[in-house]
């Protein structure tokens, strides 16, 4: 059911580069690509790059005679499944809402009859502009699957949203366009958590820990893309939100107990989330002081609910319940005592020692009550496909 076709519009901006790998990963994934290179484009990438990747012929101009004898902008923009502007520049989406056909990449966006998917990447202020976000409006209320863009440094040296999302998840959400709730965990409800938790001292100061969400995310995409209905329960992360995922938000531990509660029934939870342990029994309404004695003002700590362990035994539990383990020695070991102790049926382990933390890459141990699955350090993304094909043999 994944898009076979993609007409790949690429966009003149600094993000055109990765335009490259989303070609290699639609070609990886059995997809077939055709590339339109705007005159913008062609400052950052070359037609030659493209037609290497693609195999495919790299069109650039309305004004080919040979093609226009045949009306190939015509052709081009209704042989696709899916057409996709990767990067969609400010000025590119302005010209899309207004209906301008200027170029070949305006003609064929105005003469297709097939989805359209826009991947904005352009300058935080311009991105925030009140113009742009009418124009994204425009385009989501004409159909236009238009992706949120990450949020991170920026090659002028900004930070803010406005950054092209990584390629593979533009591929996840091309492939999610075609599923149509299809897929291995087609009708299934999968709960789950990610990130950390905020646990307030003041209105200033909190305990957290070092997790960025990243994994957790990444298998909320994949479980979208495998079909599922999914609700994603995050902590104060700065992560878009992957295509077809329900997301709720939540600071503390106890708001995502809360959450957590609220969101079953569900077919499988996976409990991602780094949880605080213990939060401050009594935050202090005002930001503490020093008072110039030296003195450290006492800091007195409450346990937090134990989410895993009060929804694997629950009345009302999901019939597979994964837990995570980010430990730093003995990692097999302490993650089998903590699939007893917290009846779970599976825990996820990870070595967390080193950079995994915010890092792109993870190894994990797969910890059931019939032994131990390890599997290779590999990025994010692969690991979390890896859970979900075994979360779907699982259920059936």
């Amino acid at each position: 059911m994944q898009p076979k076709r993609i007409l790949l519009i690429v966009g003149g901006g600094i993000a055109a580069y990765k335009a490259c790998e989303l070609v290699r990963l639609i070609r990886k994934n059995g997809g077939e690509v055709t590339c339109v290179l705007t005159e913008g484009g062609a400052h950052f990438v070359t037609a030659m790059t493209l037609a290497a990747l693609s195999e495919n012929p790299v069109h650039t101009t309305l004004w080919d005679l040979k093609n226009e004898v045949e009306m190939g902008h015509i052709q081009l923009s209704r042989q696709a499944d899916l057409v996709v502007v990767c990067p969609a520049t400010a000025d590119l989406m302005a010209k899309m809402a207004a209906g301008i056909a200027d170029d070949l990449a305006t003609t064929l966006l105005l003469a297709t009859d097939k989805p359209v998917m826009a991947v904005p990447a352009m300058n935080v202020r311009m991105w925030q502009h009140a113009a742009t976000q009418r124009n994204v409006a425009t385009l989501r209320a004409s159909g236009v699957t238009v992706l949120d863009p990450d949020e991170g440094a920026m090659a002028c040296g900004e930070y803010g949203p406005g950054r092209l999302p990584e390629p593979e998840a533009i591929w996840n959400a091309i492939a999610r366009s075609g599923t149509a709730q299809t897929g291995p965990l087609s009708g299934k409800h999968i709960l789950i958590t990610a990130g950390p938790t905020h646990e307030p001292i003041d209105p200033v100061r909190y305990i957290a820990n070092r997790s960025s969400g990243k994994q957790g995310f990444a298998i909320s995409a994949a479980a979208a893309l495998a079909g599922a209905r999914v609700t994603l329960i995050a902590g104060p992360v700065s992560l878009a939100t992957p295509p077809g995922v329900a997301r709720i938000n939540v600071e503390t531990a106890r708001q995502m107990a809360a959450a957590v509660d609220a969101a079953l029934p569900a077919d499988v939870a996976v409990m991602v989330a780094a949880v605080a342990d213990w939060r401050a029994a009594d935050a202090a309404p005002q930001k503490l002081k020093k008072d110039g004695t030296g003195q450290i003002p006492p800091l007195h700590l409450a346990e937090n609910p134990d989410i895993l362990a009060t929804l694997a035994r629950a009345a009302n539990r999901p019939p597979l319940v994964i837990g995570f383990a980010a430990e730093t020695e003995n990692i097999i070991a302490h993650a089998q005592a903590k699939l007893a102790r917290k009846g779970a049926d599976w825990i996820v382990a990870n070595d967390v020692s080193g950079d995994v933390m915010g890092g792109a890459s993870n190894t994990v141990h797969i910890v059931t009550a019939a032994g131990v699955e390890s599997l290779p350090e590999m990025p994010k993304d692969a690991v979390a496909t890896a859970l979900v094909q075994r979360i779907a043999d699982a259920l059936r």
